[in-house]
């Protein structure tokens, strides 16, 4: 269309290239002197394997100029490198494929900012509950960032500026970062409205889509004299997801989109606002019973705190061989049950009997683990047992079994909480 000489409303096409084109975002990257995850492009098996020398596992892999995260993957080793490789090489045609080094354990956050020529307004800055790894659009979400040091948003909010003013930024720009070790790192910039516009609108009261359409028709951003307030309230983003509706489906998040939906939960507190968030998308939290706990090695040392927790909040505690040795030997009490291979009664017994009143299941990254653990997880979908599958989510649920417990939940009008302080 440029080549055309058909006039282009807001951020030129040029622009739009700097940001999804790997190779010139690197080198803006490297002027600007702001970090990315190591990564590089690879066209076929052998490029990849070097890249994956270089960078070191775990990685993250993805074709080029898709949405969603379609045929997006985390893989572990050269074996998975090697299945994998083929079909994103035949999914981004001539385009590289994006390899990037996974940053485990990472805090990924959402930055959403209007801009013209001359002004930045940061609109939005959203942690996820989440770690990096899962797909934004399936991660819940908190606004404002109520975790992160005031020092690593104020340089978030620093870099996106910046980015909007490298790029010529005409309208809207979403940016994802992530925080590993208090270092900030850019995932991805997106110089166009994202998923997340509709829900930094309605927690600010900043029409910020109707503010950048008008931005991109000619209209200073300065005109709309915009200030970022602080706020009395935390507002969560949950995704809804299809499952029940599809057999067989897996509901352990990853890179690739599944979500078909999000609701939100606005509160004076954040364990509040998740409850609210989880009531909405049809999730609800049991107040006393029986938590089933089986998570992957990694994941062992948080749990203990947790289980703790949920012992004082009255719950009573089963697991899996594993996991039940981990907490024994810290003391939590806990019942061993079977996992399905091992014979009945199995933890899916207990699920379809009604004795299960909440899950966290974490599973290490391999097919095989998957796939032994697939019908726990399916058989919470259908019984509707409340199951956390990242260990800050089930971090986030019982901070908010433990708010409901000392009270119940207030409803008030959306514009009661937009007033700021």
């Amino acid at each position: 269309m440029q080549q055309a000489n058909i006039p282009i409303l807001g951020t030129s096409p040029d622009a739009i290239d700097l940001a999804e084109d790997r190779e010139r975002f690197q080198v803006l990257l490297n002027k600007l002197k702001l970090k990315q995850p190591p990564n590089g492009l690879a066209r076929s098996t052998d490029e990849a394997e070097v890249i994956a020398e270089r960078i070191g596992y775990p990685l993250v892999i993805r074709p080029s100029y898709v949405l969603g995260g379609r045929a997006m993957e985390i893989v572990y080793d050269i074996e998975a490198l090697r299945r994998y490789i083929t079909k994103a090489v035949h999914v981004s045609g001539n385009s590289p494929v994006l390899i990037d080094h996974y940053l485990q354990d990472a805090i990924e956050v959402d930055v959403d900012v209007v801009a013209d020529k001359n002004t930045v307004f940061v609109a939005g800055i959203m942690v996820h509950i989440e770690e990096a790894g899962i797909h934004s659009g399936d991660s819940s979400c908190v606004l404002p960032p109520h975790s992160l040091p005031e020092a690593i948003v104020k340089e978030m909010g620093r870099q996106a500026e910046l980015l909007a003013r490298s790029i010529n930024v005409i309208g809207l720009m979403n940016v994802q970062f992530a925080i590993k070790d208090n270092e900030v790192f850019i995932l991805e910039v997106n110089p166009r409205a994202s998923r997340t516009v509709p829900f930094v609108a309605k927690a600010t009261g900043v029409p910020i889509a109707k503010i950048a359409a008008r931005v991109m028709a000619g209209e200073d951003l300065a005109s709309f004299k915009l200030k970022a307030g602080r706020f009395k309230h935390i507002a969560v983003k949950e995704a809804v997801f299809p499952f029940a509706r599809f057999p067989g489906v897996d509901v352990v998040l990853g890179p690739e989109m599944k979500s078909t939906g999000e609701v939100m939960g606005l509160d004076s507190d954040f364990p509040r606002a998740f409850a609210k968030g989880q009531l909405a998308a049809g999730m609800h939290l049991p107040m006393k019973g029986t938590c089933f706990i089986s998570v992957k090695n990694r994941d062992k040392a948080a749990i203990i705190l947790m289980a703790w927790q949920l012992t004082e909040l009255g719950f009573s505690l089963i697991a899996t061989g594993g996991t039940a040795d981990a907490l024994k030997a810290s003391g939590v009490p806990v019942k061993r049950i079977n996992k399905v291979y091992e014979g009945q009664p199995h933890i899916v017994d207990a699920m379809i009997n009604g004795e299960v009143a909440m899950m966290i299941n974490t599973t290490a990254e391999s097919a095989q683990n998957l796939a032994d653990s697939f019908s726990i997880r399916r058989t919470a979908l259908m019984k509707g047992i409340p199951l956390y599958t990242t260990i800050p989510g089930a971090r986030a649920a019982i901070a908010a079994i433990s708010a409901l417990q000392t009270g119940s939940l207030e409803v008030m009008p959306l514009q009661m909480y937009l007033e700021v302080s």
